[in-house]
């Protein structure tokens, strides 16, 4: 028996097919080969059509399908992770009423700074978790003022995910985690945030029926069976956001426990089992996929802009034209902690939530011509970026995470002995990197209410460590080179 995943992202659509005893990948393919378009019309927007997802997902299914020899009849489950906050408007013939304004799209920022100041910064913060900010429902209010023509032939709103799963069964659902994403979700009653909606005018049978992450969402219609090449029939078991689907493919679903990722931007998203919030609003909490109102489980989301993107500058920018990432790493590791005073700040690469939305920039300090090479850049370049990983994990300890271990995926950054061991020993924890992806984490979550595991954490329980950090003892240079960082920063921000 078999299980298959899909990753809904914005620039490919990846699909996987796990066995179901073992959770083995058979295979992981993605479409198209090069990445979808995001369409511009105006600076700050970001759209892309719902149809473009639906047919590379029809298209990686053939090909996968094909290139394994699975019998679709062998396939006992679907499972979808999608990329989050965008918005799908569809009608009463589910057909797609315009693009979807998709998660970069920045176009109701405004609006969703007006809803925080008129609903109240407190209510917002300890009922929604978040700020409106630009989030689904604040790009809903934009259609409503500027589309009225679209907006009064809405039947449903749904997000990117929401949409493949309809495509696939003809049932419109979503799920709380979905509905938290979109700042519509009350997790003080448990249900669609009704003073959310009525607060932007928006009729309240807009939203679709609920469901759990973990259920029965339907089943897939002749057409889409016949689309994708799968079997009539096959029911879909799941479906969550891409940052809380990686956190459960990489088996965090415990309080303490906390998934990251270190490519372009970096994410640090950390479990913990009480609906908390950051009062300066820096972190972003949404409902886990195992989140429930008698057992909580928020996902509490930190998004640093200024992570790999700086090193892959490095890397063309500074380093000779042949090195790789390995030569540096090489370099850097001839180099003391702390790179002999040198330190720099990678924030480079737009605003930093976590630093109050403020747009500091990149900095180098303390460079002394006679003293500092390559070498010394390439490892202060590291530390600059764990460094603010670290900051950003103290931002969640100071909200309550009690942080046990961290998990990540087997690449980008955290392929770096210099940068995951100066984060472990800095925040004293256990980092181990992970050999998954997000399509295969959602293939075997759809195993559960598929009946072939009896838990979450079944489905996710023979993840392959690759490697692992510990903290050490004595780290010293360490926490001094950090100390010095961190003055840098608060400089910086003042």
């Amino acid at each position: 028996m078999y299980l298959l995943g899909y990753d809904i992202g914005s620039s490919s659509v990846k699909a996987a097919i796990t066995r179901a005893d073992s959770g083995e990948k058979i295979a992981v393919l993605q479409s198209p080969a090069t990445e979808m378009d995001i369409l511009s019309p105006q600076p700050g927007w970001a759209e892309q059509h719902p149809e473009t997802w639906w047919n590379n997902v029809c298209t990686v299914t053939q090909k996968l399908l094909q290139t394994t020899g699975i019998p679709p009849d062998e396939i006992k489950g679907i499972g979808i992770a999608y990329q989050m906050h965008g918005l799908v408007l569809v009608d009463q013939s589910h057909q797609a009423l315009r693009p979807s304004i998709i998660w970069c799209d920045s176009r109701a920022v405004a609006i969703g700074n007006r809803a925080f100041d008129a609903i109240g910064h407190e209510k917002c913060l300890s009922e929604l978790l978040n700020s409106p900010g630009n989030f689904t429902a604040s790009k809903l209010k934009w259609v409503r003022d500027n589309e009225p023509e679209v907006y009064a032939r809405i039947h449903k709103i749904m997000l990117p995910g929401d949409f493949i799963a309809m495509k696939l069964t003809g049932e419109i659902m979503t799920t709380p985690g979905g509905l938290s994403e979109a700042i519509l979700w009350d997790f003080s009653r448990n249900e669609p945030a009704g003073f959310v909606l009525d607060y932007f005018g928006f009729d309240r049978n807009l939203i679709p029926y609920v469901t759990p992450a973990f259920s029965l969402q339907g089943r897939l219609t002749t057409a889409a069976a016949a689309a994708t090449g799968l079997e009539a029939g096959t029911p879909l078991t799941y479906r969550a956001g891409d940052q809380p689907n990686n956190a459960l493919s990489l088996n965090v679903l415990k309080p303490g426990e906390v998934a990251a990722t270190g490519g372009t931007s970096g994410v640090v998203y950390g479990i913990v089992d009480s609906p908390v919030y950051d009062p300066l609003s820096r972190v972003n909490g949404f409902a886990h996929v195992n989140h429930s109102a008698r057992d909580p489980r928020i996902g509490v989301l930190l998004c640093i802009n200024g992570a790999g993107i700086q090193y892959s500058w490095m890397k063309h920018q500074v380093a000779l034209e042949q090195a790789t990432y390995a030569d540096m790493e090489q370099q850097a590791a001839s180099v003391p902690p702390g790179a002999d005073g040198l330190r720099i700040l990678p924030f480079g690469n737009g605003a930093e939530r976590m630093l109050g939305n403020r747009n500091v920039g990149s900095k180098m300090n303390n460079l002394h011509f006679n003293r500092h090479t390559r070498a010394h850049i390439y490892r202060a370049a590291l530390e600059g970026i764990a460094f603010s990983f670290v900051y950003g994990i103290n931002i969640l300890k100071g909200m309550g995470l009690n942080l046990q271990v961290m998990r990540v995926g087997n690449d980008n950054l955290f392929q770096s002995e210099i940068f995951s061991s100066t984060i472990s020993n800095l925040v004293d924890s256990r980092i181990e990197l992970v050999e998954t992806t997000g399509a295969a984490g959602a293939a075997q979550a759809a195993g559960v209410a598929a009946g072939l595991y009896h838990s979450v954490g079944e489905a996710v329980r023979d993840v392959q460590v690759i490697t692992a950090y510990e903290p050490q003892l004595g780290i010293g240079d360490f926490e001094q080179a950090y100390q010095a960082w961190f003055q840098d920063l608060q400089k910086a921000i003042i």
